[in-house]
C-alpha cells in the first residue's frame, strides 16, 4: 500500500494500536519514521522499536507502552505540518505543548529533535507533531 504521508500513517498506527490495547504494531520502514521513533523512545512515549528485514521489504516493530492501570502513555498525538500545509517555526517561535507537559517534534538541519532541544540549540525547522 502506497501512502502519500508516511508520518500520518505512523501516528495513526500508533494511536489505533494503543486504543486497541496491542503490545506492538508493525509498519513499513523509512528513515524518517525511524528518526521519529528514536525521539519518542528517548522521551518515554514508546517502549521500543526495531527494524526487521523479513520478506521483500523492511518493517518497523514498535513496542507500545502502558501505565500500571493499562492506559496508554500517549494520551494525544497530532500531526501539525502536513503535505498540504507545511508549518515552519524559528527557534524562539516553536510552540510549547500543554505548557511543557507534552513534546513537539521538530525537523531541523541537525535531525529530528524535541521542541526543548531545538530552543536550547537555537534551531528552527518544520514542526512535525505534538505528543502528550
Amino acid at each position: 500500500m502506497k501512502t502519500s504521508d508516511t508520518l500520518s500513517d505512523l501516528f495513526t498506527r500508533l494511536r489505533n494500536g494503543m486504543r486497541a490495547g496491542h503490545d506492538r504494531v508493525e509498519m513499513p520502514a523509512s528513515r524518517l519514521k525511524e528518526e521519529v521513533l528514536k525521539v519518542l523512545e528517548q522521551e518515554g512515549f514508546i517502549a521500543s522499536y526495531r527494524r526487521t528485514e523479513e520478506g521483500p521489504r523492511a518493517t518497523l516493530r514498535v513496542g507500545l507502552k502502558y501505565d500500571h492501570e493499562g492506559e496508554p502513555i500517549v494520551s494525544g498525538l497530532e500531526r501539525v505540518s502536513r503535505p498540504g500545509r507545511r508549518i515552519y517555526a524559528k527557534a524562539d517561535a516553536i510552540p510549547t505543548v500543554l505548557g511543557g507537559l507534552g513534546v513537539a517534534l521538530v525537523s531541523t538541519s541537525r535531525g529530528i529533535v524535541t521542541d526543548k532541544t531545538a530552543r536550547e540549540k537555537r534551531l528552527g525547522g518544520e514542526v512535525l507533531c505534538n505528543v502528550w
